[in-house]
């Protein structure tokens, strides 16, 4: 059966068959019929054969599928003993859907697209030669983390990680416009070539001034933010790699910025086609000021980010607003405007009711926790990277006057579920600490110098975590509860903790700091007053027993990590994020991120193939009361979650918020009408900002229709 023939096969029908109850039960043993069908049918014929393993690589090298250079900082003896390793292993994937995935996305094909030239255990094989650089003891510790699924590098890295024809290795850019021609000019160039090269750009206008506002002496004419959303909406619908995917791109503004309410009027459904962006998305930087004056019911006022650069020297973005507000609505010299601050608060959750955004960036939170000299100002396109930047000045020649600091993010997973199985918990991390460090050292995206220049001067990784609720589930805890949040607690801790060895680690080998170490809480030693004062162990007998054999470090052992690293600093200005990674966990068998699950039988909609359903991991009889659905869970409990996990994560982490447009009875006490209200989505994102919740992502409002009464039946069924 040819790949481009696939109108014969048995397995999507197999598959299929799990959405069908029968005798009131989930038929989950049709999804295995599924996965072996699949390898029968399609995997094992349409795989090219090599005698050897020098034989395929030399193949992949000739026809330029490999790069030559990483393959040539190995022996063959070596690389035969790697894949012996890998062999030995007898990696199997566990669901269709991660097969499926695997082999349809990741897998190199043949030129014309009819044969695979790799199977996993190649991927692996590549992805740990190339990340390695020579080093054969690192090579074989990244293949162990990746062939038994601790470790999962971003979609980019992994992906391309070898080969010859290939995108970047990093996930997204954040860029920040400045309040001139050049500066628009100059980044919309920008927007267009790292759209080019891959990852989604996050960009922040909070700098421009209003619309109205005045230029060189010129009373109303700036035209504000709208016009220049649109040309970036433009620039990533041309610039769509050849158009293999659409161009992605996030554009922030600060609440207080006097264009807010037209910039959420583009999102709207009934919005004129003029302003209306289609698949631009939208983010919000939200300083603690406005929580308080929504929380009064008060007016606010909004400031033009002209008069405030030319009274306080500094662009808009790094001006603190919660800290000056009174300052600013006292001084006659600041153009303002006055609005309701409930009246935005309300406007806010109607457009999240209606589209999901804006995603939601609690500024004054990101810096409070900020370890790192320097202001965080935006975020990217999924939320969860929080890094400080330095604006750059830009000359009539398009030229770098100052070359300031923007950001690209090199992005990996741990595995919860198989990482609490790693026979060295803190080797495991170490090593991905060390994988992902490959990706930032030889990321060069010279084409935006001031990306080019923040990588180099940081080095910054971002090391997250899947698998969450399958691991409440599979060890029977409901999420959100007391012990879940304890799990969760130490779990991050750990990682932190591992993470920072590392950095340190790397740090003293080369004899080299990120920039501006010396004026870091790390180097300053305060970041470590809460680890070195507190106790960070497990506190419930069922969490104690889940870490039995892993080590926990105590005050001591945090109090010597701090003098070792004020005395021999840290290579990565930061380590750790949460991203979404929703495709990847597939080929993982585990739940996305650290959210719930939405469905014990999830349903993908796969472009021309149709449906795919999903079963929920580790799903039976045991783990089935612990997997209740998203949309039927109070939303406090996985704020809960997220804010446990956020205080040890010095970035964040993308937040999706699940909602039904009715909601169950009985699940927040302040409703007196199951229809979802912007009351509710104000209640929880209150709830979150006094949590400590750094950025909400999605807000998913499910309807029930009939599309959804399938995958509803299976939610009651007993396996």
């Amino acid at each position: 059966m040819s790949l481009k023939q696939l109108d014969e096969v048995s397995y999507f029908k197999l598959n299929n068959e799990i959405n069908r109850p029968v005798d009131g039960q989930i038929p989950l043993h049709k999804d295995k019929e599924a996965l072996a069908a699949f390898f029968q049918e399609n995997v094992e014929p349409n795989t090219m054969i090599f005698g050897s393993t020098k034989e395929k690589i030399d193949y992949l090298i000739e026809h330029d599928f490999l790069e030559e250079e990483f393959i040539r900082n190995y022996s063959i003896e070596f690389i035969d003993s790697l894949y012996t390793f890998l062999e030995e292993q007898n990696f199997e994937f566990k669901s269709f859907m991660a097969a499926y995935k695997f082999y349809s996305q990741y897998a190199l094909k043949s030129n014309d697209g009819t044969q695979y030239l790799e199977r996993y255990e190649d991927r692996v094989a590549f992805n740990a030669l190339y990340f390695a650089e020579g080093n054969e003891q690192l090579a074989l510790d990244i293949a162990d983390e990746m062939i038994h699924q601790r470790y999962q590098p971003a979609t980019p890295s992994f992906l391309n990680a070898g080969r010859k024809r290939r995108g970047e290795l990093v996930s997204c850019f954040l860029l920040q416009v400045t309040d001139d021609m050049n500066s628009i000019g100059r980044s919309i160039n920008s927007a267009l070539q790292l759209s080019r090269i891959g990852g989604g750009v996050g960009i922040s206008l909070n700098n421009l001034r209003e619309g109205g506002a005045p230029i060189k002496g010129y009373e109303g004419a700036a035209s504000g933010v709208v016009p220049v959303m649109k040309l970036f909406e433009d620039s990533f619908s041309y610039s769509n790699q050849l158009g293999q995917r659409q161009g992605a791109g996030v554009v922030y503004l600060n609440v207080f910025h006097p264009d807010i309410e037209m910039f959420l009027s583009t999102k709207k459904e009934n919005a004129d086609e003029k302003i209306r962006v289609k698949t631009l998305s939208l983010g919000l930087t939200v300083p603690d000021k406005f929580y308080e004056l929504a929380r009064k019911n008060a007016d606010m006022y909004l400031f033009s980010p002209y008069s405030v650069e030319k009274e306080y020297g500094v662009p808009f973005s790094y001006l603190d607003i919660t800290k000056e507000y009174d300052n600013l609505v006292a001084n006659p010299k600041i153009r303002k405007t006055k609005i309701k601050a409930r009246d935005l608060e309300n406007e806010i959750s109607k457009l999240q009711q209606e589209s999901g955004y804006p995603y939601i960036i609690n500024i004054d939170s990101a810096n409070r926790q900020n370890p790192i000299d320097g202001k965080i100002i935006m975020s990217n396109l999924c939320s969860e990277i929080l890094q400080v930047q330095q604006p750059s000045a830009i000359n009539d020649r398009q030229e770098y006057e100052t070359l300031g600091t923007d950001i690209s993010c090199n992005l990996g997973s741990t595995n919860i579920p198989n990482l609490m199985n790693s026979r060295d918990f803190g080797k495991s991390v170490r090593t991905m600490t060390r994988a992902l460090t490959y990706v930032t050292d030889a990321s060069n995206i010279e084409v935006v110098p001031s990306i080019k220049n923040g990588n180099d001067l940081n080095h910054t990784i971002g090391l997250g975590a899947m698998g969450l609720h399958s691991y409440f589930a599979k060890n029977q805890m409901e999420y959100g509860s007391p012990e879940s949040l304890d799990f969760t607690n130490i779990y991050f801790m750990l990682l932190n903790y591992w993470t920072l060895v590392e950095s340190n680690n790397i740090a003293k080998e080369r004899g080299e700091s990120f920039h501006n170490f010396e004026n870091s809480d790390y180097a300053k030693g305060t970041y470590f007053d809460k680890y070195v004062t507190g106790e960070f162990t497990p506190q419930f007998d069922k969490v104690k027993e889940l870490f039995t054999g892993i080590f926990i470090p105590t005050a001591e052992d945090w109090a010597n990590l701090r003098d070792a690293i004020k005395k021999d600093g840290m290579y990565h200005q930061n380590r750790l994020a949460v991203a979404p990674n929703g495709s990847i966990s597939y080929i993982n068998d585990t739940s996305a991120s650290i959210h719930p699950i939405t469905r014990l039988i999830e349903e993908r909609q796969e472009k021309k193939i149709g449906k795919i359903y999903y079963p929920a991991p580790y799903l039976n009889n045991d783990t089935l009361p612990y997997y209740k659905s998203a949309y039927d869970m109070d939303m406090r409990k996985v704020i809960d979650v997220y804010a446990t996990a956020q205080q040890h994560i010095d970035q964040g982490m993308s937040m999706t918020l699940f909602m039904r447009s009715e909601i169950p009875e009985g699940l927040y006490e302040w409703k007196d009408t199951p229809k979802q209200t912007t009351r509710d989505l104000n209640i929880l994102r209150h709830y979150a900002f006094h949590k400590g919740v750094k950025s909400i992502y999605y807000i998913r409002t499910f309807t029930d229709d009939e599309e959804e009464i399938g995958s509803n039946s299976c939610e009651s069924c007993v396996i």
